[in-house]
Parts: C-alpha cells; sequence; structure tokens
C-alpha cells in the first residue's frame, strides 16, 4: 500500500433541529470543515432547520503515522446574506483514534457543542468519517488555515498509539464531489522492524517453594490444597519477588519476559534436488526423517520426484537431548519396507545460536552420504540453528513432545494459534406490513405471518387474523450476524391454511452486505420489497413468478449495542460493534502461561494413564491457543500473548482442555476435548506494573463431586498507558449507548446470546487448528444460567454475607443498650449527645468514619488475583442428588412425562429466581468493595471522594445541602439524561465475588 494516498473522506449527510438565527424562526445553515491545514464548505441550505447535503469532501493525510494525533473539526454557521456575515450554530470534534476504514464506516449523529461558555447551540449533524487509499481520489482544498510553524507534533509517539496505525485499507469507487484547488501529500514514514533483545542465559538459581496466599476473610477460608499459592520463577532474566521481576542479568526487557526462556533446536528442510532413482521406474518417493536420540520427525512422502520441496520445521527441545548428533536421513517410501537414499550429519556442538532480532539462518545445500559416511549423488538443503520460544518459526514448527506419538496428518492439530473472533452485530428486521397478498384460495382471507431466517437462525411474526389482504405487523425481529456478511436474509410470507399445513405466499431475499448499518438510535427509511413466489417446474428446476405483493420492511445492521457472546458476569469486552465509538485502549494486558503440575489422567496409553494438554486464553475478540504437549502430566508451554484493554471492568479466562484428536477415535472428529479446569482473573482487581505469579488450582464440578485436576501456573502484568482514560472509565456506563436508549428483554438477551455463542464457535471451529465447540462453549460459560441447587443456595448465602454487618451492628447496639461495655457505652452516649447537639456534623463524621476505615483497611487489601473458592461455591457440602440435578439434562431424563413436565418448569422459574438473587448479593458485594481495596483504583478514589466530602460537608451548612439533594432528585425532566449518572456508573463497575463462582 502507498501510504501517501491515504484520504480522510468525509461525508457531511445533514443535521437536525439546528437553532433558529435569522429572526424568522429559521436559518440557513452550512458546514465547514477544518483538518490538516485543509479546509472545505459545505453549500448553503436556506431556511431549513433540517438542511440534507450529502456532500463528501476529501483531504489529504500529510503524515499517515500521525494520524492518531490530528483532529477533524467541524463547524457550522447560518448565513446571513443582508449583511453578509454568520453566525455560529455549533461545532463539533473528532479525534483521528476514531477514524476507520471505508468498510467499517457508518453514519453517526453526533451533538452539536458550544464554542464558549456564553454559546447557545441545539441539534445534531450527521457525518460519516473514513479514511480511504484510493489514488484515483483527488484531494482539493479551498483555503490554508493553518501555518505550518503552528503546527507542534510531539516527537514520540506513546507504545499504545502505535498500534492504530492502519495496515490494510478499502479502495471503493466512490465519486468525487467538490472541484477545489488540489494539495499535495506530504511524505509518508513508515516504520518497520520491531525490536527483540539478544538472547541471554540465566543462572542456575535454586527456586523457593510456592507460598500459600491467605485470605483475609476467615470464613470464606477453603482446603490448603484448593487455595492459590504464590511463586517466585525466573522470569526475563530474572526472579519475581512480591510483584517485582529481580534482575539478575544485564538484560532491561525482552519480548518474552514472563515466561521461562527454552532452548530449541530447529531444523528447517527445504528441499533436495538430483536424488538417485531407488524404484525399477527410474524414480523415487522422498521424504525426510530428522533424528537425534529416540526424537525424530518425518516430512510427508512426495510422489515420483527426484527434486522435491518440503520446506517444513522441526524444533527438538534442548533439554531433553540425549545425543550429541543430529541426523537428517533421506528416505524412499516404498510398500514393504522404505529405502536408505542418504543423510547428512551435523555436531551439536557446532551449531550456531540465532539471537533475534537477528535475520533469519539462510539455508544452505548439503551433499548427501551413505551409511559409511562417503558422499553420494544428491544434495538437500537446511538450515539448523538453536533458538528459543521468541524465533519466528516456533509456532509452526513440528515439537519434539509430540514427535514419538503424533503423525504428520495430526501435526497441525497441536501448534499454537492466535484465533480473532468474528466482529458481530445486532440484525433488526422490523416487519411492518404486506399489500395485495394473493393467497393460493381466493376464496378465502389468508392467515398470514412472515418467516425471517438468516443462517440457523429463524424467527416468525405472530399470524394475523383480519379479514385483509393488506396484514399489518409491525414486530421487531432481532438476530446476530457476523462479518464478513456474506449470507442472506429470507423472508418469506406464508399462510396458516390448517393446522400443521403452511403455505408459502412470497418471498424475497436481501443480501446483507446491502443493508444499511447505524450507531445510534436514528430511525431507519422503511422500503416496500416485491415478492416473488416460487413455482415448481419439476424436480431440479424452481422458476419464479413475479407478481403485484409487496412486504414493507426497515432492515438494519445496529452497531450501537455490544453483542453478548459471553456471560455478563464474565465479559471480556464491552466495546459497541463500530469502530467510530471505540476510545483508545487504557493499557495492555500481558499473559505469561508457564506450566502445569500434577494434572489428573485423562485417557490411557500404552497402560499408563496420561494427558495431551493445550491452554486457550480467551479476551476480548482475541483467543489465543498454546501447543498441545502430548503425553506429559507436567506440560511446560512457556508462551506469552498480549492484549489491549479498553475496561478495566473485564475478565480474562484461561482454561485447560486434553485434546482427544490425535488418536484413531479422534481422527473422525467425533470425539470431544475433555476439559481439565479454567481460571478467571477480574482486570480491575490487578494492580499496574505488578508481575502476578501464582499457581492456581483447577478446580471442576464433576457428579461425583469438586475435584482438583492439577495446577496450573501463570505470569499476568496489567501496564496502564493512559491513567487519566482509565480513571475516566468508572464514570462511563458499563455498555454502550444503546442497551440503555433501547434496551432488550431479558428474553431477547438469552436467545441472541446462544445465537453469538453459536456463530463464534462455528467460526472458530474453521479454524486450523479448529477450536471446537465445547472449548468455546467452556470458555464462554453458555451453561450459567441453568438452574442448580447448589448455585441457588450458593447465591443465598451470598446474600446473607451481606446482611452479617447489619446482624453486628446490630448486636452491638443492643451490647450498647444493656451497659455490657459500661466504658464504651459512656463513649456511645457522649457521641451521641454531641451529634444531636450539632446534627451538622453527622454527614462529615459518617464519610470520615468511612475515609478511616478504607485506609485502616488498606493493610489487608489483597495481593493475588482472584481464584475459584469452593466453599462459596457450595461445592464441598453439595448433596450428591444434588450433583444429579446440576448434572442432568434439559429436558430431564429421571421421571415419567408429567413429573418431566413440573420438573423443567420448576428449574425454568428457579433458574430466574437463582439469577435475581445472585444480582442481589452482587450489588451488596459492591457496597462491601467500595473500602476493601478489591479494586486499587475505585477505593483510591471513594477514599479521597469521602474525605473532599467531609470537608465540604463540614463547611457547609445541612440545610443547604438538604436543599440541593432536595431540588436535584426533584429536577425538571429537561435537565434528567437517559444515561446512568457518574455514581451509578462507579458503583456498577466495582468488583463482586462473581469471580470466584465455579
Amino acid at each position: 500500500m502507498i501510504l501517501n494516498n491515504l484520504k480522510l473522506g468525509v461525508e457531511v449527510v445533514g443535521a437536525h433541529n439546528l437553532l433558529p438565527k435569522d429572526g424568522q424562526g429559521s436559518s440557513s445553515s452550512f458546514v465547514e470543515l477544518y483538518f490538516d491545514g485543509q479546509r472545505f464548505r459545505t453549500t448553503i441550505k436556506e431556511k431549513d432547520l433540517s438542511p440534507v447535503w450529502n456532500e463528501t469532501f476529501y483531504f489529504n493525510i500529510s503524515d499517515p503515522s500521525n494520524l492518531h494525533m490530528l483532529t477533524l473539526d467541524a463547524y457550522v454557521y447560518n448565513n446571513t446574506r443582508a449583511i453578509q456575515s454568520r453566525s455560529f450554530l455549533g461545532k463539533i470534534t473528532i479525534n483521528g483514534t476514531s477514524f476507520v476504514p471505508y468498510s467499517d464506516s457508518v453514519v453517526l449523529h453526533y451533538p452539536l457543542e458550544k464554542r464558549s461558555i456564553f454559546s447557545r447551540v441545539r441539534g445534531e449533524l450527521g457525518l460519516k468519517v473514513y479514511v480511504i487509499d484510493d489514488p484515483s481520489i483527488k484531494s482539493y482544498m479551498d483555503t490554508q488555515i493553518h501555518n505550518h510553524s503552528a503546527q507542534t507534533l510531539p516527537q514520540k509517539i506513546p507504545r499504545s498509539e502505535v498500534r492504530h496505525t492502519f495496515h490494510h485499507l478499502p479502495n471503493p469507487n466512490h465519486p468525487q464531489q467538490q472541484q477545489q484547488q488540489e494539495v499535495p501529500a506530504g511524505p509518508a514514514h513508515h516504520q518497520g522492524a520491531r525490536y527483540i533483545p539478544e538472547e541471554m542465559k540465566i543462572p542456575e538459581v535454586p527456586q523457593p517453594p510456592p507460598q500459600l496466599v491467605r485470605m483475609h476473610s476467615a470464613t470464606m477460608a477453603q482446603p490448603v490444597d484448593y487455595a492459590l499459592k504464590e511463586t517466585s520463577p525466573f522470569l526475563g532474566g530474572g526472579r519475581v519477588v512480591g510483584g517485582r521481576v529481580i534482575r539478575t542479568d544485564r538484560m532491561s526487557g525482552c519480548t518474552y519476559d514472563l515466561v521461562e526462556k527454552m532452548h530449541f533446536l530447529f531444523v528447517r528442510v527445504v528441499k533436495a534436488r538430483e536424488l538417485p532413482a531407488m524404484d525399477i521406474t527410474g524414480s523415487v518417493d522422498p521424504y525426510v526423517e530428522v533424528r537425534i536420540g529416540n526424537y525424530k520427525g518425518i516430512t510427508k512422502h512426495i510422489e515420483k520426484n527426484q527434486n522435491p520441496m518440503w520446506n517444513v520445521v522441526f524444533a527438538f527441545s534442548r533439554e531433553r537431548m540425549q545425543a550429541s548428533v543430529l541426523e537428517v536421513v533421506v528416505k524412499d517410501k516404498d510398500l514393504m519396507k522404505d529405502d536408505f537414499v542418504g543423510l547428512c550429519r551435523f555436531d551439536l556442538n557446532e551449531v550456531p545460536m540465532r539471537v533475534p532480532p537477528d535475520s533469519p539462518l539462510a539455508p544452505e545445500w548439503y551433499r548427501l552420504a551413505d551409511k559409511k559416511g562417503e558422499k553420494i549423488k544428491g544434495e538437500l538443503m537446511l538450515a539448523v540453528w538453536i533458538g528459543t520460544q521468541a524465533d519466528e518459526a516456533y509456532p509452526d514448527a513440528w515439537h519434539s513432545d509430540a514427535a514419538l506419538s503424533v503423525d504428520t496428518v495430526a501435526s497441525t492439530l497441536i501448534r499454537s494459534k492466535v484465533y480473532h473472533a468474528p466482529r458481530l452485530w445486532y440484525l433488526r428486521v422490523n416487519v411492518v406490513e404486506a399489500q395485495d397478498l394473493v393467497p393460493t384460495e381466493k376464496t378465502r382471507f389468508p392467515v398470514a405471518y412472515v418467516k425471517v431466517q438468516i443462517g440457523n437462525q429463524v424467527l416468525k411474526t405472530k399470524p394475523v387474523q383480519a379479514r385483509t389482504f393488506n396484514p399489518l405487523w409491525n414486530e421487531d425481529l432481532l438476530f446476530v450476524a457476523a462479518e464478513p456478511f456474506d449470507e442472506n436474509l429470507v423472508l418469506s410470507v406464508e399462510d396458516s391454511v390448517a393446522p400443521g399445513k403452511d403455505e408459502i405466499i412470497g418471498r424475497v431475499i436481501i443480501p446483507l452486505s446491502m443493508v444499511e448499518k447505524r450507531a445510534d438510535d436514528k430511525m431507519i427509511h422503511s422500503r416496500w420489497f416485491n415478492l416473488e413466489k416460487p413455482v415448481a417446474v419439476d424436480i431440479d428446476q424452481l422458476k419464479k413468478e413475479k407478481f403485484s405483493s409487496r412486504l414493507h420492511l426497515r432492515v438494519c445492521l445496529d452497531g450501537g449495542y455490544h453483542v453478548l457472546d459471553e456471560s455478563t458476569h464474565y465479559s471480556s469486552d464491552l466495546r459497541p460493534t463500530a469502530k467510530q465509538l471505540w476510545r483508545p485502549p487504557i493499557g495492555v494486558l500481558e499473559l505469561g502461561v508457564l506450566n502445569a503440575v500434577g494434572l489428573h489422567p485423562m485417557k490411557t496409553r500404552d497402560n499408563k494413564g496420561t494427558s495431551d494438554t493445550y491452554c486457550v486464553a480467551k479476551y476480548g475478540h482475541k483467543w489465543v491457543r498454546t501447543r498441545t504437549i502430548v503425553d506429559n502430566l507436567c506440560p511446560k508451554y512457556n508462551e506469552q500473548y498480549t492484549w489491549e484493554v479498553f475496561d478495566p471492568a473485564t475478565v480474562l479466562t484461561v482454561g485447560v482442555f486434553d485434546n482427544s484428536q490425535l488418536g484413531e477415535r479422534g481422527l473422525n472428529g467425533t470425539t470431544k476435548d475433555l476439559k481439565v479446569g479454567k481460571v478467571r482473573i477480574r482486570i480491575s482487581t490487578l494492580e499496574t506494573g505488578r508481575v502476578y505469579t501464582h499457581s492456581y488450582p483447577l478446580l471442576v464440578l464433576h457428579p461425583t463431586g469438586v475435584k482438583k485436576m492439577g495446577e496450573l501456573h501463570l505470569a499476568i502484568r496489567f501496564t496502564c498507558t493512559s491513567f487519566a482514560n482509565m480513571l475516566y472509565k468508572y464514570s462511563c456506563p458499563l455498555l454502550p449507548k444503546m442497551h440503555y436508549v433501547r434496551p432488550f428483554t431479558v428474553m431477547q438477551l438469552d436467545m441472541l446470546r446462544h445465537q453469538a455463542v453459536n456463530i463464534v464457535a462455528m467460526r472458530l471451529g474453521r479454524a486450523e487448528p479448529p477450536l471446537r465447540k465445547e472449548v468455546v462453549e467452556y470458555m464462554s460459560d453458555v451453561d450459567s444460567h441453568l438452574w442448580s441447587m447448589r448455585r441457588s443456595k450458593a447465591n443465598f448465602f451470598r446474600l446473607m454475607s451481606i446482611f452479617t454487618g447489619l446482624f453486628a451492628a446490630g448486636k452491638w447496639f443492643g451490647d450498647i443498650c444493656v451497659w455490657k461495655n459500661p466504658i464504651t457505652t459512656v463513649l456511645v452516649h457522649v457521641l451521641f449527645l454531641m451529634l444531636v447537639s450539632f446534627p451538622e456534623l453527622i454527614l462529615p463524621t459518617v464519610f470520615l468514619y468511612m475515609f478511616l476505615i478504607g485506609v485502616w483497611n488498606y493493610r489487608y487489601r489483597p495481593r493475588y488475583p482472584p481464584h475459584m473458592n469452593t466453599k462459596l461455591s457450595q461445592a464441598e457440602s453439595v448433596h450428591p442428588d444434588e450433583l444429579d440435578e446440576e448434572f442432568d439434562t434439559f429436558p430431564t431424563t429421571r421421571s415419567p412425562e408429567l413429573v418431566r413436565m413440573r420438573y423443567d418448569r420448576l428449574r425454568s422459574v428457579a433458574g430466574r429466581i437463582q439469577t435475581v438473587v445472585g444480582d442481589v448479593a452482587t450489588q451488596g458485594e459492591r457496597l462491601q468493595s467500595l473500602l476493601s481495596w478489591r479494586d486499587p483504583r475505585a477505593t483510591a478514589l471513594f477514599v479521597t471522594f469521602c474525605l473532599l466530602a467531609a470537608l465540604v460537608l463540614y463547611v457547609t451548612p445541612f440545610q443547604v445541602i438538604a436543599a440541593l439533594i432536595g431540588i436535584y432528585m426533584m429536577r425538571h425532566p429537561r435537565f434528567r439524561h437517559r444515561l446512568p449518572s457518574v455514581p451509578i456508573n462507579f458503583f456498577r463497575r466495582l468488583p463482586a465475588r462473581t469471580d470466584s463462582m465455579l
């Protein structure tokens, strides 16, 4: 892509409800656009408070690397022709971080802002802003409004901002509408190489034993075997002690600084030439076998080719090597016994070590030798070097961990991989009415309904039984659609002729790529679609007969929502679908998957228990999968991954699974991968800059009870890139604006979440290696809403623990009343008389008391991420019959038909009650977390607020405060906002104990 061809396209759509300025109740408005020293101006719309322009302008982008630092300013003016002047109507400013490619652009309606505190504005301006790289589009400028000397750009770009450069932009054929003076684009700067530090050896220092992490609350303490343990491993050249890396070498940093460095012997087999003929036909079916000690890797054989090409990389763990000679053998595939062709030998002491960011080692031609070492005909191109998991060849290499148990066909199923879940949209279909329906039987009125289908999702409107051929529905049907939009929306109008018999009256097919997108709640214009009636001609052909019936629809893709594809308690992403609404990231989350110990055997191989495990981590749209460690109950992964964090009130989920696709039973793909356990970590509970190294117990609930499947060692670090933006997030709504302006019902959310999980599972299941459906469902907690007696009891006891403080306060007050402790009672009486005499001290005293409690609790703040708690989850004392009920299928198979119906109804209702009780408990736990330092930033904000409130209330008369509060609570609806207030947003972001629920 040529960077200096980048253009910023701005389509001025229209304005709405502008302020009248001409003294006659109207305005003659126009818009001026300013960007990067360039200005454009629209035409003037006379006497119109809701003008429509639909004019497009293109700006040159002088320096694409600084695009995110530029702003687009749009000013709306009223033109007064009589005196040749203009008056201000409003302005908007759009940051460069909101610019998106043309394919992702939608029309956004921005509320007009004031120019100064004395300005009076109202209304909205609709713009469509995008970046495009079509060289055929010319950019023209009206007036130069900024001097180059006046523009000062920062010399150092923050690390988090560099990620917002565009790597690929679309090239649509968009018409040019404005003819003005052209301005040449400035030179573009391109940054290519990324720095990777050189390889350093880590000294061997004995590692201290894991340290048990004690919980502050004794009531929630669980068995030591199920508790979290703090570790101090060597990571990135130093030992982690108390969350800080104590470096033992001169390394200042490393790309893989959260994992233990592992060395591998890499062998790249590229190709061969002039191999000797081994068959009677004068040809050879060659393949290569790479051997070192007991480990070997085999390439695929290529039939009848004396100059084959493989280009395969093998990786052998250096710590497992028990030989000093590497042999690369070329063999001829045969029916009975493979023939020896030739080999190459390498002494491991002479193999070079590659240190990134050095370029990859160039392969060389090596002459083949026979078993005696004498040179023969034929050459093999190889590259042999020693590297680490930071090597580019590591993810696609065939590892020696699987070389003894996995064949070449299944080797792709064990590789590490990064997946990106598809971007999901809510598709809203408003079926308004139909016109001139023609039923099959002319003598009756149709009982019509509309069936809407997209992929596997099917919804129907209610049937209309009115005596008319023009039925009216006006129903909203909601679906989930995923990019790319390669499916069609199929709507069919059907007639219920008889019970169980429906006839199609007409059908319309709408490609999803043609559906309009929107990012707010603006009304979408409706359209009439002609119905086509399929008439069967023969078995293999359908002829479509057009007739006069029409269907009135309003269809759009809603990008202002966040498509919920996971449990709301464990959401890893809260951003809306439309990229224009995304804000810059607030930090970076780094995860190092170190190793697992003491895993429970999941299968039997060679008469012994073993496991083939891999880890899956999910956060936002990015899913990662480590390589599968074959036949190992204590696997070492040592893989590191990074995510951008946009909201602290999100959860990282890490799961461990057993790969069941490697054996003979897994060849057909019907065997499910077994779950070993998972870990959830809420980002807001992590301190910034600290390295958390803990051993997490993998706890899974089985029909026989809770069971520990092993321990997973992780290293986690959350780095804040914008502290101000992170604190600002605590005042923002948890979900995008559309969830509050046009909310969904609980039933709609459950249905849409189910469809979203199915779409994500289907897309990730088509990758290579596939991320199977059972893995996606387990990571997304799809069964968290189903009825469980154990969960209901756990939520009830969570609720009761919230009121423990009130019960304790009541008991304490009872002791005061009975003079159990005379000294305390006298002090309480003195305090009570003082507060009665000076009521203005009540509120300052309460806030000051909470401030002191918060400061006192700082010393007891948690030093570890949350983890599964068996006692909180009521998993230790659960009854076997309750477990049988929890693991029972839905609907049940334990009883006759009548009992089954009642039982299923009870489970459905109880599941709702369970959710309500859990939500109430969550609110109480959030109250407790205000002063518990569970979320260190939230508690710091609240404690600071308490101190300021105490000072303000101390100097302000109580009557004034009471009057202000009363006036605010009874304020006029004009001064109310549809979005939640700042205190409510802050409260909803506080962490609860849902992260510790099994």
